[in-house]
């Protein structure tokens, strides 16, 4: 995990549909795209950049997130959300996150994700359910 160093660029790409528009999250009742979507592909974006530099058995969680989202993005349009790994501590990793339609820039922000052995997670999350 040494290999995991700020700079790491992240790139995660969909196209709106109405599975994605906040009509369908519940999020509002415009057919764009919904706020909790864009911040799945940002989310993507980040945890997809730094999973070649993890050792096998090992990922990231998002824990937190603090966007913007400036501009609706109607049905059809291609969105590409780009991260960049600013900060490195211990298991924390911060990002900056943006997002694009090809007109605007419709989101940007920061997040943050861990670094977890996913088999461990895995076990104590589904023992809740015990």
């Amino acid at each position: 995990m040494s290999e995991l160093k700020p700079g790491i660029l992240g790139e995660a790409r969909t196209v709106v549909s109405e599975a994605n528009t906040a009509i369908t999250h519940g999020s509002g009742n415009v057919p764009f795209l919904a706020t909790p979507a864009m911040i799945a592909l940002m989310e993507k974006a980040a945890l997809e950049s730094v999973q070649p530099f993890l050792p096998e058995g090992m990922t990231t969680v998002g824990t937190k997130v603090k966007v913007k989202h400036l501009a609706a993005t109607p049905v059809g349009m291609e969105v590409v959300a780009r991260s960049e790994l600013v900060e490195v501590d211990g298991r924390k990793l911060k990002f900056k996150v943006t997002a694009y339609d090809g007109k605007d820039l419709i989101g940007e922000g920061e997040h943050t994700r861990y670094i977890v052995e996913t088999e461990k997670f895995v076990a104590k999350a589904q023992a809740k359910r015990e």
